[in-house]
């Protein structure tokens, strides 16, 4: 009974001040303030209030809404652990078969590089004027950036 009370007023109040607001012109935020002060008048008349003044006292309602938050910590961890893993049980396995496989396409029917020798074309020891070059082109970069 006090709440649907109180909720009255609140709106009472609420339109009194969207009428002030549209006496002085601004009828955008008149209209925003009357649609708010409207809300708890709303709530009164479809029981919303009741239905919440009678689960606020009720230790079963508590209960449930204590239920509700531990399967919400539960999926929410589970969630979190199954990201960190890198995705579902199927997605790991089908990522290690295809690991195993050794990268060949599966309808290759040989590796499409051969295990053929790879000849340098560089000289073994390159000369020290070329090593000299590459530091200086360094410094210069360093230099420009004032570093």
């Amino acid at each position: 009974m006090i709440a649907e009370t109180v909720c009255s007023a609140v709106a009472a109040a609420g339109l009194g001040i969207a009428a002030v607001t549209a006496y002085r012109k601004r009828f955008l935020a008149a209209a925003r303030i009357a649609a708010y002060s409207l809300v708890p008048l709303g709530l009164v008349m479809t029981g919303v209030v009741d239905w919440l003044a009678d689960t606020a006292f009720s230790p079963t309602a508590w209960a449930g809404f204590g239920v509700l938050g531990a399967s919400w910590l539960l999926f929410a961890s589970t969630r979190a652990v199954e990201r960190r893993r890198g995705g579902s049980r199927k997605e790991r396995k089908e990522a290690r078969a295809a690991a195993r496989s050794d990268a060949v396409a599966p309808t290759a029917s040989a590796p499409s590089l051969g295990p053929g020798s790879r000849q340098s074309t560089r000289p073994a020891t390159a000369p020290k004027a070329e090593a000299g070059d590459d530091f200086s082109d360094i410094e210069a970069i360093l230099k420009k950036h004032g570093i």
